[in-house]
């Protein structure tokens, strides 16, 4: 009898860690994701970014989370201003997503992938990039051009962001009823769902979906703009207008572009609405000469966490059963951060946030949940099958082997983008051209900055504020 056990989890572990080939992913399947990255993220928040990428366990091709490994170190990369090796890797992870998205091939492969996560957990799935942090990827890698002072190869990137945002829009919906019709298909209600898990609904805020993000569309704007493509940037500051509404560096510059467009339609709109914003963009184009505009980075966005939730589930056999299944969560509140605030020849200046990536991050999750709890409730029911089998052919002692190994799979999927910001701001003004000294307070600390003011030019600030401590880094344009 214990020869026919043995045997038994033999084949299990050998058919869980087919796609588990390396350490890091076979421990992916009994430790979750977010204890794996506390220590890089210990160091992000203390600024050490170099010690936080050597921290990081390597990961292999064939590693099923190997995609977001890449977008880990690109984002810390770019944080330590190492802009080759970034723009190295983002460029990997992006091709990669190319490859993810195509062919037979592709899901060939992923039929032995749900052979894994049929009795393992989603850990043990590959980790698909979520569509906000496809547009963040595209976002960043801008920049980098940017820093190389490649203004085409930044536009490129900025429009495929885009094109991840438009393709969402006109997916996201059906996908969702899909996996809600599913769900209840295996006997979950949306009222059973809501009532066991824990409400996100603070950290969502008031955002529509967890794709779009106006700074995506702003920073698409202000590029286009300066390479002299005034409809194209005109579209994109209105979209992320319409994402974020009272966000005035927005309103402003649809404003001002709109007047310059000679958009009359769109004028007569504007002007009932943004009077007040109309009034003051109108005094500060007098003295006008060169603009400076701030991206402002604020805090790491918050890690999945693990839950355990009682469901009510139906057996194969019509029995309803509640089981405790392991989903991830995100944190139900968002973090407060001071305004990046200057003054300067007499008026006071404040940052606005323009996207709050915690928001997306827990509204996308939300969305997913469906799918995730379906996928739940097929394995559930298959390791309760195989223990039953391993009971009646084994006794006692197959259904506790089997239940140990039940309990140590039944880890929550809390993957993400985790090293990304939880906040960015946007802040625009004008100033006379020339070297101009210039003293921020960003959450209750000075810095100085020094920016080369060119006439009808942007100069572009990016700073970054996590925890103590503060960085920037100028881009002329």
């Amino acid at each position: 009898m214990q020869k026919i056990i043995i045997q038994y989890f033999f084949i299990l572990l050998t058919i869980t860690t087919l796609s588990a080939c390396s350490t890091t992913a076979f421990n992916d399947l009994f430790q979750n994701y977010n204890q794996q990255m506390y220590q890089v993220k210990q160091a992000q928040q203390q600024g050490n970014f170099q010690q936080a990428i050597d921290v990081i366990k390597p990961r292999n091709k064939n590693d099923n989370s190997y995609i977001l490994y890449l977008l880990e170190k690109a984002r810390l990369a770019f944080l330590a201003d190492d802009t080759t090796q970034s723009q190295n890797d983002f460029a990997t992870a992006y091709e990669l997503i190319q490859q993810a998205e195509q062919g037979a091939k592709i899901e060939l492969s992923r039929s032995v992938e749900n052979v894994t996560a049929a009795i393992s957990n989603d850990n043990s799935l590959r980790y698909d990039i979520e569509l906000y942090e496809q547009s963040l990827l595209h976002s960043y890698q801008a920049l980098n051009y940017l820093a190389q002072n490649n203004l085409s190869g930044a536009l490129v990137e900025v429009r495929r962001a885009n094109l991840v945002q438009e393709q969402a829009l006109a997916d996201n919906v059906n996908s969702i009823h899909q996996y809600q019709k599913k769900m209840m298909d295996q006997g979950v209600s949306i009222d059973n769902l809501n009532s066991q898990f824990p409400t996100m609904n603070n950290a969502i805020g008031n955002i529509k979906n967890g794709f779009q993000n106006a700074f995506t569309f702003y920073l698409s704007g202000l590029l286009h703009e300066i390479a002299g493509q005034k409809n194209d940037a005109y579209i994109d500051y209105k979209k992320a207008l319409e994402i974020y509404p009272d966000n005035s560096y927005v309103q402003q510059d649809v404003w001002r572009l709109a007047n310059t467009l000679k958009m009359s339609d769109d004028i007569a709109l504007l002007n009932s609405n943004l009077a007040q914003t109309i009034t003051e963009n109108k005094n500060i184009k007098k003295q006008a000469q060169g603009q400076v505009m701030f991206i402002v980075e604020n805090g790491i966005v918050a890690s999945k966490q693990e839950i355990a939730v009682n469901l009510p589930i139906y057996t194969r056999q019509g029995n309803m059963r509640f089981y405790s299944v392991a989903l991830p969560s995100y944190q139900n509140y968002l973090t407060e951060y001071s305004p990046l605030s200057l003054n300067f020849q007499g008026q006071h200046y404040k940052s606005e946030e323009i996207v709050r990536i915690q928001s997306l991050a827990a509204k996308q999750l939300k969305d997913k949940l469906p799918e995730i709890i379906t996928r739940q409730i097929v394995r559930l029911l298959a390791k309760e099958e195989l223990r039953q089998q391993l009971a009646r052919n084994n006794g006692e002692l197959g259904s506790i082997f089997a239940s140990i190994y039940n309990m140590a799979t039944e880890k929550a999927d809390t993957r993400s983008w985790s090293t990304l910001p939880d906040s960015i701001h946007v802040l625009r003004l004008t100033m006379p051209i020339g070297e101009q000294q210039l003293m921020l307070k960003i959450n209750g600390q000075n810095q100085q900055v020094k920016v080369s003011v060119k006439p009808n030019k942007v100069t572009l600030v990016k700073l970054t504020a996590i925890g103590a401590y503060n960085h920037y880094q100028t881009y002329n344009l």
